[in-house]
This record gives structure tokens, sequence and C-alpha cells, in this order.
């Protein structure tokens, strides 16, 4: 058994209190620690204790790519992560070959499968492409862009071990209908994006099942007076949940603010979408076959593109509060429950409450990670 004594801790339903929490690898009480035999984990007087980050939408860090499909890759993500605060991701890929997206998706299954207890848990499978529209394929390589197609998606299933949880597809497309009611049927998630779709093909695509919007702003239909598009409709209809780059280069503040403005609280997850080189030195990366020249916190294809970031969960968060203006317990919220409620895990992960898995993000007034806690094991210290 271990403990925070009088830590400040986010609570689920009570907010930020002075409090005692006791966990082993789920969390077992919290207010005062009867067992005196459990080790006290010492934090500073400025330390915030919040629910371990859940980041649904990344496809690499530290020099790793989820697309390069090995279990060291894999790990090198998720013990990069973990500095940041997160507890849980999605491996995202990307649109590539259907050998190059089977291979990641088999690294994916085998590493699950090994049941690591160092670094991030992985908790599957995001696929960003390739059922997306080709003028609004962003970073994601041409060549490999095709049709929504159900019986292609299955053998992607199987190929990652049953564990994809989001797939982005273009509404519009032929074979959309189809694949969103199949993804719905599976308890998959079905997420709108790199898409050119009007309004009424994203009214069509949640009635069928269709509940997320893949990086909000990017990579599709803007708002028009005359055609609301995706964006309009990702404000307007409460059951899409809208992911969000909170970097200020992706998404400018005053849209940020727009956005949430305009979503319900519970309606919006902050992600990175960070590429391989968050965590390194500016350079040239690659990003599916892709040159992508990273400065300071830019990262751009020879043409100016963006693709991809090397935002880092804690500096989103910071950026929501201090930048956007939003209330900070909301903006937790944003970047734990959000998106665990999205990936239907919010009875295990998402906020520190007893019987929870013992996931703990630990940062100061300036938003420093000091400690993550995955499982009851501190798995980084700064």
């Amino acid at each position: 058994m271990k403990c925070f004594k009088n830590a400040t801790v986010y609570v689920e339903g009570e907010g930020l209190k002075k409090t005692t929490v006791c966990f082993d690898e789920k969390i077992q009480k919290i207010s005062r620690c009867a067992d005196k035999r459990a080790e006290v984990i010492e934090l500073p007087e400025n330390a915030i204790v919040l629910p371990g980050f859940v980041d649904q939408h990344i496809h690499g860090a530290g020099g790793a790519d989820a697309m390069d499909g090995t279990l060291q890759e894999i790990s090198t993500i998720a013990n990069t992560v973990v500095q940041e605060g997160t507890t849980t991701f999605l491996a995202t890929t990307m649109t590539q070959s259907p050998e190059n997206i089977k291979k990641a998706l088999s690294s994916v299954k085998e590493y699950r499968e090994n049941h690591p207890e160092t670094g991030a848990y992985v908790a599957g499978v995001h696929l960003e492409g390739p059922f997306i529209a080709a003028a609004h394929k962003g970073a994601q390589p041409l060549e490999y862009v095709k049709n929504p197609d159900a019986k292609q998606f299955d053998e992607y299933y199987q190929a990652s071990g049953n564990s994809i949880r989001i797939v982005t597809l273009a509404p519009e497309t032929d074979g959309a209908d189809e694949l969103i009611a199949h993804l719905k049927a599976l308890g998959v998630v079905a997420s709108i994006g790199h898409t050119g779709a009007k309004f009424a093909d994203i009214e069509k695509a949640v009635a069928l099942g269709a509940s997320n919007v893949t990086h909000t702003y990017n990579a599709q239909t803007g708002l028009h007076h005359r055609e609301a598009g995706v964006v309009g409709a990702a404000m307007m209809l409460d059951e899409l949940n809208c992911e969000m780059i909170a970097d200020t280069i992706h998404v400018s503040v005053p849209a940020m603010r727009l956005l949430v403005k305009n979503k319900p609280a519970d309606k919006l997850s902050l992600i990175t979408d960070a590429m391989r080189a968050k965590g390194m030195t500016d350079g040239v990366y690659d990003l599916g076959g892709q040159m992508v020249h990273v400065k300071g916190d830019e990262a751009r294809l020879a043409d100016g593109t963006l693709a991809g970031s090397v935002l880092r969960m804690n500096r989103a968060l910071q950026n929501t509060v201090e930048k956007v203006g939003v209330p900070f317990t909301q903006a937790v919220d944003y970047a734990t429950i959000n998106p665990a409620r999205m990936l239907k895990l919010d009875e295990q992960i998402g906020s520190i409450k007893v019987g929870k898995s013992a996931d703990f993000t630990v940062i100061n007034e300036n938003y420093d990670v000091l400690m993550t806690v995955r499982a009851g094991k501190v798995v980084y210290q700064a």
C-alpha cells in the first residue's frame, strides 16, 4: 500500500481538496489511511495530484512512431509519454499500404499481450486512415487513400487483436455509411475526419453512429454562412465529442475559445496528435515516408502542411487554462475523464475515485510533471 498524504488532489465529484489517497494497483481509500504501514510518497507543498492523462490520438514520441511496427518502438512511445503525465494512450496509425498498417497493428497486439508494467498503458489503436478524403488528406500519403471498406476494416481489426477503438473516416465517401454502422455494432468509435463533408453528411453520420470529430478544425470543411460544414456540425451537435490540439498552432486561441464555448463540458478531449519528434531536438523526421521539418513547436512537410505536433499533454492543459481561459478542473477533465468516457474506459480510469486504477499525474503550479503513477507503480519521476 502507498499513499499521498495530505496532498492537494482532484477528487471526482469533490474538486481540488487536501486529502490522503491510499492505493495499491487500485485506489483503496480517499481521506485517511488506516494502514500505518503504507508507504508515504513525499510530495512538495506545491504539488497537485491529478488523474493520469489519456491521449486518444498520438502517433509517436521519443523518435518512435506507431507505424514503425516493432515492439521496441511502441515501448519507446509508452515510456516517453509518461514524462508528460500520460498514463493511457491509443497508438495512432496513418494512411499507408495495407501491409504496413497490418504490421503496425500486429505490433500493438503483441505489445498489449505482453502486459508491460513500465510506461503508459496502450489501450488500443486509433486507425487514422486510409478511409479518408483525398482532398483533405493533410499529411497523409495520397497513394494509399481509399474509400471506407468494412471488409478491409475487419482484416485490420483482426490484426490488432480486436483492439481498434477509434476509426477516422470521411463520411461523404462511398462505403462510409456501411462502415459507420458496422463500427457502431462492434462498439468502435467512428470519428469524422480528413473530410470534405457538408453539414447534412455529418447529421447522417451521427444518425448512423458517428460520435467523434478528429482534430477539430484541421483537415475538414470549415464554418461558412451558407454551409456550416464539419466545424459547424461539431459545434452544433452535442452527440459529437471533439478532439482539440491545444498547441495554438493547429488551432488559434480564439478558435479554441469558440469551440469550448459551443461544446458541453463533457464533449471535448485534448489530444496531442504528436509525431516521433516529440521529446527530440529540431531536425528532419519521417512520417509515413514523408519528410517532416521540425522547428520549435512546429512540425511541417516541405510544402508547409502541418504534420502532427510535438505537443506534450501537460502543455496542452496549460494552454487550455492560461490562454483559452477554461477553469482548471474542467480543462483537466478534457485530458482525463472525457477521453476515458469516449473509449468506454471511464469505469477504470479517468478520475480519482475509490476502485479505479491508481493512475496519477502529479504537477506543480507551472504544469511541470513531477511524477507519473500507473496502476500504483511510479513510472516516471522528475
